[in-house]
């Protein structure tokens, strides 16, 4: 089994040139360690001295010197809009309050499905879409980005 022992941030490294892919949900992508399964059925072991967000783009580095693409897996999504930007703010508090994953994407904000969070958006006079989309939640520390 190959070792992934480093990260690649994407753009800092070519992914034309990765020797496989794995595609993984949001909740694979904060790990320190796991076995892992490449999109060619190659085993790997990321092994890294800490845990750290994978983002879509990123590369594990392999003991061998290859790397390997990390994509992130489309996931069912709720896209929350707010008829105005203080509505936008304030259903972002009510998120952060419940604890809840937050990904803002432009004037938008996307959670997990989750259908009483969604009951309590539209009642605060958000819009909601179910979407399927990569899900790439705020980070909350130093090692997040």
């Amino acid at each position: 089994m190959k070792r992934g022992f480093a990260i690649r941030r994407a753009g800092l490294w070519n992914p034309a040139a990765a020797a496989d892919r794995v595609v993984l949900d949001a909740g694979d992508r904060h790990r320190r360690r796991i076995v892992l399964k490449s999109e060619h059925g190659m085993d790997l072991m990321l092994d890294l001295d800490e845990a750290v967000v994978l983002r879509d783009g990123d590369g594990i580095v392999l003991d061998d010197g290859k790397i390997v693409l990390v994509t992130s897996k489309a996931e069912s999504l709720l896209e929350i809009a707010a008829p105005t930007p203080l509505g936008l703010i304030r259903l972002a508090w009510h998120m952060g309050n419940r604890h809840a994953d937050v990904q803002v994407v432009g004037d938008r904000l996307r959670i997990r499905h989750d259908h009483v969070l969604k009951d309590m958006v539209i009642g605060l006079g958000a819009t909601v879409a179910e979407i399927d989309a990569p899900f790439d939640a705020e980070g909350g520390g130093a090692h997040d980005r």
